[in-house]
């Protein structure tokens, strides 16, 4: 039996993930529903961010599976349901209490700010959600072509993130097991659980965000974290980190908290500046995850909660400040942009695509002073990514329709991805106990799906075939 899967989003590029998994001849299975971003369109060419309606019939759309909250996997779900979804939205438990603060979040930005009309929406869809215990079959669809159950296994890439396995099975006995691996995550991820390969498959839908680069290790990247702020106490300057507000938010918080415990435990060089040193989380949407994330504390993993259990605070330190109203925005991106206080910003979005870390940009970038440092996957036509490319070469961004000249210092650090590395993506196939006759790779620019295809078939000898989508 082959899989007929249709891809509307994540195909020819990173964002906008939306696959449709036909269960017979005439109903379906979708996974994720997904926003564009940056320069992004969907396969047809057409689809944008201006143009976010469903082209094709989505009556016979069975369910819908969310593999987690991000807003390039479940952002165009109001277009879904205005084009005519009237099904159950499965998802993770963690999954479950995260969606309804995104949706609300995306839902103003995009639809409408009308408060009982956002409300009234997120009631149709809290109606809908069925949230799944880990490693338990679901059936979602039963009819004469046969069954189809799923099951949601973490993929460690934020709090409640999922891959999906499909086990669809005819009358006459044939069967076909089809995983979608939605976002993978890196192994040893602050609170997070390594994602564990499935058992078997026939087919793999896998993610090659970065397919043709490796991350650097834990204790490389904390070291390296360490070192940008560290300059920048020297300086006298802030270190801007544009971070999406949940999953990368709260991984950076938890890596801070650690870098202080040490500091204190084994005092450095810096260590009386790192005691005396502000941390601002300016971003109120991550200020309420972070609340969530605290919440769903039970899903930590044993590391983390080892953390709490010896009396630390990891999403809650005594240097955390949250700024929440605009006001208070205001006056701290004057007051850091002119004095000599070192700092740490946290802000979205994470992307500098809008929020309220253009604004810390705008006032900053010119500053040698001051630094930025991408700890996330930038999309190309976002300033962030322009910020990223040009940034060293002395190069200017433009924000707002001004142009911004770059003078503080930029990093990067691939170690602090929500992402599986490329070792990591071939080692979710390769571990398999029963590997897949095919793999299907997405969600990835073309250098990087290209690189990751050259590996697994390397890795496999050449007995997974392996495409392009």
């Amino acid at each position: 039996m082959d899989a007929h899967i249709i891809h509307h989003g994540a195909f020819k590029g990173v964002t906008g993930s939306c696959h449709q998994f036909f269960m017979d001849d005439t109903y379906s299975l979708m996974v994720d529903c997904g926003l564009f971003q940056g320069a992004e369109t969907s396969p047809d060419g057409m689809t944008g961010a201006h143009d976010l309606e469903y082209t094709f019939p989505v009556d016979r759309v069975r369910a819908l599976v969310l593999t987690h909250v991000h807003v390039d996997h479940v952002g165009r779900l109001p277009w879904l349901m205005a084009a005519g979804f009237h099904g159950p939205i499965f998802c993770s438990e963690p999954s479950a209490r995260l969606l309804p603060a995104v949706l609300a979040d995306a839902f103003a930005m995009g639809v409408t700010r009308n408060a009982r009309l956002v409300e009234r929406y997120l009631q149709m869809v809290e109606s809908r959600l069925r949230p799944l215990p880990w490693k338990t079959w679901q059936t979602v669809y039963e009819g004469p072509g046969g069954r189809c159950r799923i099951r949601l296994q973490r993929a460690g890439h934020i709090l409640g993130a999922a891959y999906v396995e499909c086990d669809l099975r005819r009358p006459d006995g044939e069967s076909l097991r089809v995983v979608f691996s939605g976002d993978l995550g890196a192994p040893y991820a602050p609170l997070l659980p390594a994602p564990q390969s499935p058992w078997a498959a026939d087919v793999v839908v896998l993610e090659s965000t970065y397919g043709d680069r490796m991350h650097d290790t834990r204790s490389t990247r904390r070291e390296r974290l360490q070192a940008v702020v560290e300059k920048a106490l020297g300086n006298g300057g802030t270190v801007i980190i544009p971070a999406f507000s949940i999953g990368r938010t709260q991984e950076l918080l938890y890596e801070f908290e650690d870098i202080l415990y040490r500091q204190r435990q084994r005092p450095g060089r810096h260590a009386a500046q790192w005691a005396r040193l502000r941390f601002y989380l300016d971003s109120p949407l991550a200020e309420r995850f972070t609340e969530l994330y605290r919440e769903l504390q039970p899903y930590w993993d044993a590391e983390a909660l080892a953390r709490v259990r010896a009396g630390r605070r990891p999403l809650g330190f005594d240097q955390l400040v949250a700024i929440e109203g605009h006001a208070d925005h205001e006056a701290n991106v004057r007051r850091l942009a002119r004095s000599g206080e070192p700092a740490v910003v946290i802000a979205a979005s994470g992307m500098c695509a809008g929020g309220r870390v253009t604004h810390y940009l705008k006032a900053m970038l010119h500053d040698p002073r001051h630094d930025v440092l991408f700890v996330g996957y930038q999309a190309r036509g976002t300033p962030g990514s322009v910020i990223q490319d040009f940034g060293p070469k002395g190069g200017y961004v433009v924000l707002d329709g001004e142009r911004y000249e770059i003078r503080a210092g930029i990093h990067s650090l691939s170690g602090y991805s929500a992402h599986a590395d490329q070792n990591d993506l071939v080692r979710f196939i390769t571990r398999m106990r029963r590997w897949p006759r095919e793999v299907r790779l997405i969600h990835g620019d073309d250098p990087a799906r290209h690189a990751l295809a050259q590996r697994l078939t390397e890795a496999t000898q050449g007995r997974v075939i392996v495409t392009n989508g």
